[in-house]
């Protein structure tokens, strides 16, 4: 379906919803622990048809090894129109030296000047994404 005036949101193909994510390098990965929704802005890299982000202790690794599954989230927007693509997964700690030393080798660098040495991959078993044609609200009456 294409974008116009009747439909201003296009559902994207599973193929444009990865070339986004191979474009992009800021998301937000959401999880539930105990019912409890938790989302976290993280930087990113998408490779082999996967996500892989840097963390460190703290409370999102914890809640990780509590629940792996979790959302992930990127977006855009342009004077004319956005997009949203959110893939769904399950998640883990990369824990072999060959993986560590593989992912040592992608764009992967703090956004700010911290230590992150725990590497965490997304494998996604759904990925949707759409985009919106933006502009005023048509005539409500």
């Amino acid at each position: 379906m294409e974008t116009n005036d009747l439909y201003p949101v296009q559902n994207l193909s599973e193929d444009d919803c990865w070339d986004l994510l191979i474009s992009s390098s800021f998301g937000r990965l959401a999880m539930s622990i105990s019912g409890e929704p938790d989302i976290y802005p993280v930087n990113f890299v998408s490779a082999d048809r996967r996500l892989v982000f840097r963390t460190a202790e703290g409370t999102k690794l914890l809640e990780l090894t509590v629940n792996n599954r979790v959302a992930f989230e990127i977006d855009g927007i342009g004077r004319s129109e956005a997009w949203s693509v959110v893939a769904r997964g399950e998640a883990r700690v990369l824990d072999k030296q060959a993986e560590i030393e593989a992912a040592d080798q992608l764009p992967l660098r703090p956004l700010i000047p911290t230590l992150k040495y725990i590497y965490v991959e997304i494998t996604p078993t759904r990925i949707t994404g759409r985009r919106f044609q933006l502009g005023p609200e048509p005539d409500r009456y």
